[in-house]
């Protein structure tokens, strides 16, 4: 049991095995721990030992699952290993050695140490069943058997796909996916960017999301493959070519955080949704470069406005904020406005729509507008804002159309951009409460200020040193 208890999911990990939709693709770079994470999820499901932070779909009985990939000898060297161990060492893999049915092991044909399938003690006193299958196989392989779950680790052709889906249709089991898409938009990958359902859901990990690589060790990986590879195999983006809408590096547009000088202007944008998320990013404005910093983003759904607004004044109760035309609305309860239903909750909503200045209000336009600041370096992001990246990293065209899936945070920016004009200074009540805050003074207790024009707070430091109050 010594591997399932020492494996510590990383934050991207954790969202995948908390996934509770029927269909999940773990789209990840090389070896960042994607195959791994699968292995621990099979695990939970065929022994019924789930952690203490396991939020995802449990079965409370024994399972009946299949463990895919490319060839029989791809299986046995990757995921046989990481669940079984390897050929000769039964149980140091991540089922534990007393839950492994040794009469029940049946080798496959043809491969040395390949296991065609192996029964396992799950936690209700059942038997759950692991069978091992690979895609050289064919199709009329994958048919016939009911089965609790599926995972497939490397991308199957879409007939692959469909009939392991199949396997799952009469128990309403779940089948997931681990692979770096290296074959860019093929079908498989089109059915979870471009055809949405809620049974299906993607989660992306980059090398930026791996812990045990260093910020040196990151770079000289990225730098080692193909230039054309190196979104794919770093940070498990398919390569999307002339459908990618912001076709900029993410390195163009990332920053690390820093405090927000006085001298920036904040505002908030605010995407609605329910069965997709609502979303929102806030902006922090620096006038002087025309810079725009995304510091905050946010993106829950299935939640009420209440739940939203209380989140969200904590970014600062007197952010004002952009919001789409889908704000007027009607609620079918109350018959209000979802706007004003927000700045009953306390956010305070500009008073009109998001609009450009001229009072136009296209997409397109916004998307230009958006991709023009990346290439000119006016639009930068923290790089504590993932969610951001991983839309960022996925939103494309299919047949030359935007593709309005995945895009919630976009959204909330490309309004809180269109209405930058009314961006706003921090009340002069909130600058002094900061100043005093940051250098520590004390109207009690003056203290000597090294008075410095340089300094980007030299003024508003000058004008709150408590000498001159």
């Amino acid at each position: 049991m010594r591997k399932l208890e020492l494996y510590q999911p990383y934050p991207r990990q954790k969202l995948f095995h908390n996934s509770r939709v029927r269909e999940t693709l773990f789209m990840a770079g090389n070896q960042l721990g994607k195959t791994l994470a699968g292995a621990a999820h099979a695990t939970y499901h065929a022994t019924g030992r789930y952690p203490d932070w396991y939020d995802g779909v449990r079965f409370e009985d024994a399972t009946r699952g299949w463990v895919g990939g490319e060839s029989a000898v791809f299986v046995r060297d990757t995921s046989q290993s990481l669940l079984f161990g390897e050929p000769g060492k039964l149980g140091t893999g991540f089922i534990p050695r007393e839950c492994i049915i040794d009469d029940s092991i049946v080798m496959a044909r043809g491969v040395p140490g390949a296991i065609d399938r192996c029964a396992i003690k799950h936690v209700s006193g059942g038997r759950s069943m692991i069978g091992f299958k690979n895609y050289e196989q064919g199709r009329e392989k994958w048919q016939g058997s009911t089965l609790s779950w599926v995972w497939l680790d490397e991308e199957p052709d879409e007939e692959i796909y469909t009939e392991a889906l199949t396997r799952t249709n009469a128990t309403g089991g779940m089948v997931w996916m681990t692979f770096t898409p290296l074959r860019g938009m093929s079908h498989v990958v089109r059915r979870f960017l471009n055809e949405h359902s809620p049974d299906r859901q993607v989660i992306n990990m980059t090398i930026e999301d791996v812990l045990h690589y260093s910020e040196e060790d990151r770079r000289k990986i990225i730098s080692a493959y193909p230039a054309h590879e190196r979104e794919a195999r770093a940070k498990g983006i398919p390569m999307l070519g002339e459908g990618k809408i912001f076709p900029v590096t993410e390195e163009l547009i990332t920053c690390k955080p820093f405090d927000i000088p006085f001298t920036y202007q904040r505002l908030g944008g605010l995407d609605f949704g329910w069965s997709h998320p609502t979303a929102a990013a806030k902006i922090a404005y620096d006038p002087e470069t025309d810079i725009a910093y995304v510091t905050h983003v946010y993106r829950v759904k299935e939640a009420t406005p209440l739940l939203h607004s209380a989140a969200l004044k904590a970014w600062g109760e007197e952010l004002l904020w952009a919001w789409p035309h889908d704000g007027l609305q009607h609620d079918k309860g109350s018959g209000e406005q979802l706007a004003d239903i927000y700045r009953k909750n306390g956010l305070k909503l500009l008073s009109e729509r998001a609009t450009f200045p001229d009072g136009t209000s296209g997409v397109e336009a916004g998307l230009m507008m958006m991709l023009d600041r990346m290439q000119t370096g006016r639009f930068k992001v923290f790089n504590t804002c993932s969610d951001f990246f991983e839309e960022f990293r996925l939103y494309h065209r299919k047949d030359g159309k935007v593709v309005k899936e995945g895009d919630d945070i976009l959204c909330a920016i490309r309004y809180a951009l269109m209405m930058l004009r009314y961006a706003q200074f921090l009340p002069m009540d909130r600058i002094r409460d900061q100043v005093r805050d940051k250098y520590s003074i004390s109207t009690r207790n003056s203290v000597q200020i090294e008075y410095n024009p340089l300094d980007p707070d030299y003024i508003a430091r000058d004008q709150y040193n408590p000498n001159r109050m």
